[in-house]
């Protein structure tokens, strides 16, 4: 399968079709489910995916953090310039995936499990609060075989850049460090987003294993504290991780990711820590100044939704890095998409498109 002619960028983590819909106390009672819940489906969760489909005014998103960042990236990007890998099922589910992502000018080129389930996220809005319950199906069965396929690995040799959602470090790591190690052989950016605290807690090795690949990491404040404490860099409790006290340890982190030995020598490391409306710490390798960028300004009565803000952003930044912008305009791109997430409902953006204008 021959690459398109823009093609630039690839992204790999685990594909949802979120299913987002308005909800009440008798919702959140029939599925038992509390409000601003983020839990696993188990079984009594499993109708609601049909139940919103087929009864409730739902908002369907080709969700996923990085396919979030890719739909994001996309949006910026001339047409074509994205192709996103991911497990889904032979379902409906999988179905409405693909046309949800391509109706979004994606390119989505998916494993397709006989077997397992497309994965789902069911998200319960109510007033002040939303719930989510993930079904991950088979988004938890990519593997290598698929990126090393005849039909998936020219994208791979096509592709200047790799962006990959932390959370696939817990479905296939052999195909993250395939891409990694691919990229340090051909001079190629590797991007990796913590994508969640968790990642560094529980998955800390395949993490680490990524870290001489990558030449942007990118992490909020809670992720960044995460692995600041795991690797004896901070003791930040990570139920309190929103004040300006966590600043000088967080730039401490970012500079101590930066600073580690790196594979690909021909470019230095950059660690980009957001950190919600307090300005966005960025370290560079080998300087010593931990870089801050104040967050673009949003009236509080024109946020819809937060829920990824933190894929916008990289997708804004991940898309300054394939056009050449520089580092602070990059940034500054990212804030901006980011900025206008939050006005939409779900990890969306504003349609007609909107075209970037610098803050400065």
């Amino acid at each position: 399968m021959a690459a398109q002619k823009n093609f630039r960028l690839l992204c790999l983590e685990n594909p949802l079709l979120d299913i987002i819909a308005d909800g009440d106390q008798a919702t959140l009672d029939t599925y038992k489910i509390k409000a601003n819940d983020a839990i696993l489906a188990e079984p009594q969760h499993l109708g609601i995916y049909d139940d919103f489909l087929n009864n409730r005014n739902a908002v369907l998103s080709a969700g996923g953090a990085a396919q979030n960042t890719a739909r994001g990236a996309q949006y910026i990007l001339p047409a074509d310039s994205v192709v996103y890998l991911g497990g889904v099922g032979k379902d409906k589910y999988g179905e409405i995936l693909g046309e949800t992502a391509a109706k979004a000018g994606l390119r989505v080129e998916y494993r397709v499990d006989e077997k397992v389930p497309t994965g789902r996220c069911a998200v319960v809005v109510t007033p002040g609060n939303r719930s989510m319950i993930t079904d991950l199906g088979a988004a938890n069965h990519y593997d290598l075989e698929h990126l090393k396929s005849p039909a998936i690995w020219p994208l791979v040799e096509a592709a200047e850049a790799y962006y990959i959602g932390g959370y696939h470090l817990t479905v296939c790591p052999p195909a993250i460090m395939t891409l990694a190690k691919e990229s340090a052989a051909k001079n190629k950016t590797f991007i990796l987003s913590i994508s969640a605290p968790f990642i560094p807690l529980a998955f800390k090795d395949a993490l680490d294993a990524t870290l001489p690949y990558l030449d942007y990491v990118v992490g909020n404040e809670g992720e960044a504290a995460a692995f600041g404490n795991v690797h004896g860099i901070s003791n930040i409790d990570l139920a309190d991780v929103d004040g300006t006290s966590t600043t000088e340890d967080l730039k401490k982190i970012a500079q101590y990711m930066a600073d580690l030995p790196k594979e690909n020598t021909q470019r230095k490391r950059v660690a980009i820590i957001t950190h919600g409306s307090q300005p966005t710490l960025v370290a560079i390798q080998g300087e010593t100044e931990v870089k801050e960028f104040p967050v673009r300004a949003i009236a509080a009565d024109s946020i819809v939704d937060t829920l990824g803000a933190g894929d916008a952003f990289a997708a804004g930044f991940v898309a300054g890095v394939i056009e050449g912008k520089s580092l602070e305009t990059s940034i500054d791109q990212g804030q901006w998409l980011a900025s206008l997430s939050l006005t939409q409902l779900g990890a969306s953006y504003p349609f007609p498109k909107q075209t970037y204008s610098s803050s400065a």
